[in-house]
């Protein structure tokens, strides 16, 4: 019977060591697995896994971590070795990495000057929501955001919008103007009929009470969709 100790990584040469290898070369020189090995630190004694190996089952199982960014707690779980501890720390590791991109300007106020900047900010947040979330972002007479609040949280394929609901905020927190976004589940951000109408609905109350409605963006798995872009607002 072979040695569990032999595969532990503590009984690797120190150069092979995930762990030590971040340290001294930088994370660029590790694979997905060993990056997974490295946040949860330990290995499954039941199975005789490393945390190289755990991590390796979970890239497997996934394909990448995009894909396990999308899943739940429940599922990663099911690979074998991963506890809720375990899938915790993958899922902090995750959103921890998706804050680092939304926090462009290195947290001072940024200006928000296009859609792909509103993609780049609340996609990584948004785009693997499984069901259709619908937000406001409050702008102020310089383009910086207020806030972004959630207005609505459909099913996997509808959500219900009414424009007082999207401008009563707007309303309370002073805001110039408004930008609305919400995901498609589907991965498509095309419009649908309804995503046109309540977009047409918001503008219009919104050119009624002095709040305008710079663009609504809809965000699908890899692209956007910007009515601004489109011409359509």
């Amino acid at each position: 019977m072979a040695d569990s100790k032999a595969h532990s990584i503590k009984h690797w040469p120190e150069d092979e060591r995930p762990r030590e290898r971040l340290i001294k070369f930088g994370c660029n020189g590790l694979s997905d697995a060993q990056l997974v090995g490295v946040v949860i630190s330990t290995g499954d004694q039941r199975s005789k896994k490393n945390a190289v190996d755990l991590g390796r089952d979970l890239i497997q199982k996934f394909g990448n971590f995009y894909h396990v960014d999308g899943a739940s707690v429940p599922e990663i779980t099911a690979v074998k070795g991963f506890g809720n501890a375990k899938a915790a720390q993958v899922k902090a590791a995750l959103e921890m990495g998706k804050r680092m991109m939304s926090q462009k300007g290195g947290g001072k106020r940024t200006k928000m000057k296009t859609s792909r900047d509103f993609f780049e900010q609340f996609g990584p947040f948004m785009r693997n929501l499984k069901k259709e979330v619908v937000k406001v972002v409050l702008l102020n007479p310089k383009l910086h955001i207020i806030k972004d609040l959630t207005i609505s949280e459909g099913s996997v394929n509808q959500s219900i919008v009414h424009p007082r609901e999207v401008m009563i905020p707007a309303i309370k927190e002073s805001a110039s103007s408004i930008v609305l976004l919400h995901n498609h589940p589907s991965g498509d951000p095309v419009p649908s009929s309804a995503d046109i109408e309540i977009t047409h609905r918001v503008s219009k109350t919104g050119e009624i009470i002095g709040i305008k409605l710079l663009d609504h963006i809809i965000i699908g798995h890899d692209d956007f969709y910007s009515f601004a872009d489109e011409g359509l607002l």
